[in-house]
């Protein structure tokens, strides 16, 4: 079995669970870090550096360091956001 490192040396990363209702929303903004989102139930709506992206359950996507992004929530949904600074 192969396992990553998450241990770097000066690094820190973040997981976080979140949950949307529909119609619900973070609006576009930039994050200090590469961030993944992978959606665990439900529809999400992800627009990053202008490109629309949608996810459903087990679709994941990388938000890169400093590219604006949004999430909208195209009905219920929930994903693990791990966000590496």
């Amino acid at each position: 079995m192969n396992c990553v490192n998450l241990y770097q040396p000066g690094q820190l990363v973040s997981m976080t669970l979140v949950s949307f209702d529909k119609g619900e929303e973070i609006s576009t903004h930039a994050a200090g870090g590469d961030a993944m989102a992978t959606v665990l139930e439900g529809t999400g709506r992800f627009t990053v550096g202008g490109e629309v992206f949608i996810l459903t359950a087990g679709d994941a996507l990388i938000m890169p360091k400093d590219i604006p992004h949004a999430v909208y929530g195209e009905e219920r949904f929930k994903m693990q956001l791990t966000v590496s600074f």
